[in-house]
């Protein structure tokens, strides 16, 4: 699962009356809050001196990095400047079309040019988020340009008004042009030019609940990146001479190449013919840890070592031009297995819509209107029966243009009927793809769609629906109407929904929601709940946000700009995280009221609690995430299909302890250990040093815990140094710090780890020491004329003071001048350092995950006299202690500076390939990728969904989704139906066939524990044997307490957590071991007990 996703009428609506809640204007959103920290970081850093000795914010060859930053690590900064450079031509500017356009500006091309002379209809406004009542009859282009101008600075935005757009000196402006909603005849004429000229071609368009998108990029493209992501590398064991030579690797894990995968060795001895960047070749792939490459029976003999690392190959892809490709499109893509003829059907429909558009006027046939959706119908087949005459008289299968065998009359005329249909799930699904096309065609970064993608929602089409209501009512809804009909949107309009989280998901639903009226009608509510603010480097994918809004919180800014969207919403925004401790404002009848839930979150705890709370009050939720390119959607509905938590993804693989401490061979090893080493320098000592000033009884309760003496003793340590500096260090002190620790970490402790075991070292089973993944370093002698190792003095010199309440200095030139003058004590290596070489060895000795430690005579001892050495707490009341967290998206604050230097001075002590800046950021801030246009799309299927539970579908027609828009590739797939427990000779289950969803109400007044007894004997024919409610045993029949049997439920459960029920608390979720009538142990669903 791939971590694995409307604010007021006038007046409150009876249902948020009887729910206690308030709806808030625009005006009263922002809640009364302390200034957040990221604004007042934001202002320190804007306030800073950034002179070309200090360290801020980067931009890398014109790139914003701080806007741009998770973005980087989806396409990487060479396809960021690609883009940069790129000018982008969008015409027609409906729904999908301004979807288009909205993910291309957040993505930074250098401009785009807007084209749409057509006035706003009031049908525009269930799909396009920027236009309102009060547009009707203006210039689109004119309306929607301003806004879309708004979300990047970055980019030249421009409309332009009385433009031939099948002009070749106009499309000779642009790299790449998209046309979207725009005839057959001009998209033809256009796409001509722009073939036979090398201009990249997009045509999108969407009718009802079809979609089709083509590409054109010319008729050699290269793709330089075909799927994004890392090569592939593993550690060689061996190379036998032999033809072909067969390459064994390391079996700490698979090294998952693929047979025609060409890669590179180097670092390999003996065989030194297979090493260097110019020898790649192909591969055939044997096992999951071996494989073979050519005849090496020539090469000189393997010996040990060597990395091997897939290359990334470009490819070359031909495309046709529109008016080939239309007749022959070759083999379309499928992206719902269910319905594998649906491409082939829908290229033929794609045909007949734009041939009745191309004789009434522009326009699609009306909605419900039966008579002209059958003529589409007939033209389908007019278009079909014509292809089939031209490949009768064909003189070779080469001229064959498209065909269906059978064409489904049905399904043309049903689709035909809901043509005029515009709905925001749609534009926003195709939107997001197009836009990621736009991107793949100025950069060869990803496999573009080759060359048709037909898409249809069928399943979202109501059954036997009267044509008479989809017919317009002059609601800006008008355009969903004639896919639901005027019921169904009633019904939609006056849902009580639940959006937790106001992120990338988050934003993108409100603009599907504000579109589509959910929250709109009387009796309609949508709550929003987010604690985070606003960041700058979210506004590339957070949509609604604006550099106004840094600082403010999430959930306001996103409520207020949805509302400007639809003032019809009824909206309500809180800034608090769902959880066990927010379950006074998220009670059981907050959950009880709601209709369906939406998850936009980015963690998996959070994700199953919500999910835990729709199974326990039995509601649907639509759960989705994304990760880069990567993008699913699973349906949860009660009774009907699993549970989110009911199928988890496998644990991550995580590093040895041992391998991060002593013997890193990757550079993701290197930048988590200095992640460790930044923790343990500037923040645990820090925390540790505030609770001695600040407890009286520190010491005596750290010495007399539990943890293991090294532990102890390196806690003291740190306090001791810590308060001891902090009695007077200056600037100049911490630079002498900073330089000391450089010696330690990549000198000292690297000639002690070779004083342990030499290069030569040999096993116990006669095997070097030094091989396979474990690599011999070598330690490292400061110099000042090193970027790196200033680098590090600098960052560690600054975070040092800041720590210490010592005023900082960003003067490189001096600081590099007073490192180099720092006398460093010669080293020598201790013979009684115990180094770990295996986790286990750690674990054994007590060491807490420790790789080395000192093995003291008497760490009692040792341990007194630190506590001997500790400066006294009074003198120290007021120390301007300031312990430091890691703070990612500061890169003024030197932390990623310290993080970056830090990791890369390790991995020269290994000979790792070192990292940049981004990298280090990812991978240390645990960054999750993202774009745009994932988002939208992933929120565009699952907007879809919300059309079939809104009709309660059967579970044939729901589907969970997963994408990656890199391949590219779609799946659609039936949910998983919950597990039914059944009973065996093994297991006895009450009721038969209870899943997860099921409960055993007690619907009775607060009883005594006796009572419950009686109830579930008398009522299940259940004796119970044990009676819990989470951690609390209410009930153990095999140790009776008398007393308790005529005690409330509620009073004992209370007596025993010691905590009092909330007023507002109805119900006890409570587990039970039961017997049945013939004494046989049963498993049982949970019993709700209510208690109010």
């Amino acid at each position: 699962t791939i971590s694995n996703l409307c604010l007021r009428n006038h007046c409150p609506s009876p249902r948020s009356q009887a729910l206690g809640t308030k709806y808030l204007t625009t005006t009263s959103l922002s809640p009364n809050i302390e200034p957040p920290r990221k604004r007042a970081k934001l202002a320190a850093m804007e306030a800073m001196d950034m002179d070309q000795n200090g360290a801020g914010a980067r931009n890398d060859g014109g790139i914003d990095t701080d806007l741009y930053s998770r973005q980087i690590y989806v396409l990487g900064m060479e396809t960021m400047k690609k883009l940069g450079a790129t000018s982008v031509l969008v015409v027609g500017l409906k729904g999908l079309g301004t979807e288009i356009a909205k993910n291309v500006a957040l993505a930074g091309p250098k401009a785009i040019t807007v084209v749409d002379d057509g006035d706003v209809e009031m049908g525009d406004l269930a799909a396009q988020f920027y236009f309102s009542e009060a547009d009707i009859g203006k210039r689109r282009s004119d309306v929607c340009a301003p806004k879309l101008a708004q979300l990047n600075s970055h980019v030249t935005l421009q409309a332009r008004s009385g433009i031939d757009v099948t002009d070749g000196a106009f499309l000779s402006e642009f790299q790449v042009v998209v046309m979207s909603g725009v005839p057959l005849d001009t998209m033809l004429a256009a796409n001509k030019f722009c073939h036979e000229h090398g201009i990249a071609f997009i045509a999108a368009d969407a009718a009802g609940v079809t979609g089709t998108i083509f590409t054109d990029f010319g008729e050699q493209f290269t793709v330089f990146d075909d799927n994004g992501e890392e090569p592939l590398e593993a550690i060689v064991t061996s190379i036998s001479n032999e033809n072909p030579g067969i390459v064994t690797v390391h079996d700490d894990k698979r090294h998952d190449f693929q047979t025609g995968d060409v890669v590179t060795f180097s670092e390999v001895k003996g065989m030194g013919e297979v090493n260097g960047p110019d020898r790649s070749r192909p591969i055939k792939v044997t096992g999951p840890y071996s494989f073979t490459i050519e005849d090496t029976t020539g090469y000189s003999a393997y010996e040990s070592g060597g990395v091997v690392r897939q290359v990334k190959v470009p490819k070359t892809v031909p495309f046709k031009s529109l008016s080939e490709s239309l007749a022959q499109p070759g083999e379309l893509l499928v992206s719902d297995f269910a319905k594998m003829d649906g491409p082939a059907q829908l290229h033929v429909f794609y045909q007949a819509l734009h041939a009745f558009r191309a004789s009434h006027g522009g326009r699609v046939p009306a909605a419900g209107n039966e008579t002209e959706a059958r003529q589409v119908a007939e033209l389908c087949n007019e278009v079909n029966e014509r292809a089939k005459a031209q490949n009768a008289s064909a003189t070779s299968s080469d001229a064959h243009v498209h065909v269906v065998d059978e064409l489904d009359d049905k399904l043309m005329f049903k689709l035909a009927l809901h043509a005029a249909a515009d709905v925001s799930p749609m534009a926003s699904f195709l939107g997001g793809i197009a836009a990621q096309e736009v991107v793949k065609a100025c950069s060869g970064k990803f496999m573009p769609i080759h060359q048709w993608l037909h898409f249809d929602a069928r399943e979202c089409l109501p059954e036997n629906i009267d044509p008479a209501e989809l017919a317009p009512v002059g609601s800006r809804f008008d355009g969903q109407i004639a896919m639901l009909g005027r019921s169904l949107q009633e019904k939609l309009m006056n849902l009580n929904s639940f959006l937790v989280g106001a992120g990338a998901i988050g934003c993108e639903y409100l603009k599907l929601f504000a579109c589509m009226g959910i929250g709109c009608g009387p009796k309609g509510l949508l709550t929003v709940t987010d604690m985070d603010q606003i960041e700058r480097s979210n506004l590339n994918r957070q949509f609604l946000f604006r550099d106004g809004d840094i600082g403010e919180q999430k959930s306001v800014a996103a409520c207020n700009a949805a509302q400007a969207m639809n003032p019809q919403m009824n909206l309500r925004a809180l800034t608090i995280p769902v959880g066990g401790d927010t379950e006074d404002t998220f009670n059981e009848e907050f959950w009880d009221s709601m209709d369906i839930i939406f998850n936009a979150l980015d963690n998996v705890k959070a994700r199953l609690y919500v999910d835990g709370k729709c199974v326990l009050h039995e509601k649907p939720l639509l759960e989705s995430g994304t990760l880069g390119t990567k993008g699913n959607v699973q349906v949860v509905i009660p009774h009907m299909t699993e549970s989110y938590g009911a199928s988890q993804d496998p644990p991550e693989r995580s590093i040895p302890m041992c391998t991060l401490k002593n013997f890193p061979h990757a550079i993701e090893h290197t930048i988590e250990w200095a992640r460790d080493v930044f923790g343990g320098y500037f923040l645990n000592p820090l925390s540790e040093s505030r609770k001695y000033i600040d407890n009286a009884d520190y010491v005596e309760t750290l010495v007399n815990s539990n943890q293991n003496a090294a532990v102890k003793i390196e806690i003291l340590r740190g306090v001791r140094d810590t308060l001891t500096a902090a009695s007077g260090d200056t600037f100049d002190d911490c630079v002498v710090w900073a330089r000391e620790k450089f010696e330690d970490l990549f000198s000292n402790q690297v000639k002690q780890l070779l004083f342990n075991f030499p290069k030569d070292h040999i096993t116990s089973e006669g095997t070097p020491f030094w091989s396979g993944p474990k690599r011999a370093p070598s330690p490292l002698q400061f110099d000042a004329g090193d970027p790196t190792h200033v680098g590090f003095v600098v960052a560690a010199a600054n975070l040092r003071a800041f720590s210490l309440g010592v005023p900082q200095s960003r003067n490189v030139d001096a600081i590099r001048a007073a490192a180099a003058q720092v006398k460093v004590q010669d080293f020598a290596p201790k013979s009684n350092v115990k180094i770990f070489t295996r986790d286990e060895e750690a674990d054994e000795a007590g060491a807490s995950g420790a790789a080395a430690m000192d093995e003291e005579d008497n760490e009692d001892a040792h341990i007194a006299e630190l506590v001997k050495q500790l400066p006294d707490r009074a003198s120290l009341q007021g120390a301007p202690l300031q312990p430091v967290e890691f703070e990612k998206d500061d890169d003024s604050n030197f932390h990623m500076d310290f993080i970056t230097a830090t990791a890369n001075l390790r991995a020269r002590n290994y000979e790792i390939a070192e990292a940049d800046f981004h990298k280090c950021k990812q991978i240390a801030g645990r960054i999750i990728p993202a774009i745009a246009t994932t988002t939208a799309m992933v929120v565009g299927l699952a907007g879809l969904e919300i059309y079939k539970i809104l009709q309660q579908c059967d579970i044939e027609k729901f589907k969970n989704a997963f994408a990656n828009l890199a391949l590219p590739f779609w799946g659609f797939s039936e949910p998983i139906p919950p597990q039914r427990h059944a009973s065996d000779e093994v297991t006895k289950y009450y009721p038969e066939g209870w899943t997860q969803w099921s409960r055993i109400d007690a619907p009775i007044e607060d009883k005594t524990v006796q009572g419950l007894l009686d109830f579930l004997q008398n009522k299940h024919g259940l004796t119970a044997s044990l009676i819990s409610a989470g951690s609390c045993l209410l009930y153990n029949a095999f140790m009776p307490k008398p007393e308790r049997l005529q005690m409330k439920v509620s009073e004992l459960y209370e007596m025993l957590t010691k905590a009092k029920l909330r007023g507002d608390q109805k119900y006890l979720y409570l587990e039970a071991g039961c017997e049945d009538a013939e004494g046989a142990d049963v498993e049982m669903p949970t019993i709700r007990y209510y208690v109010h």
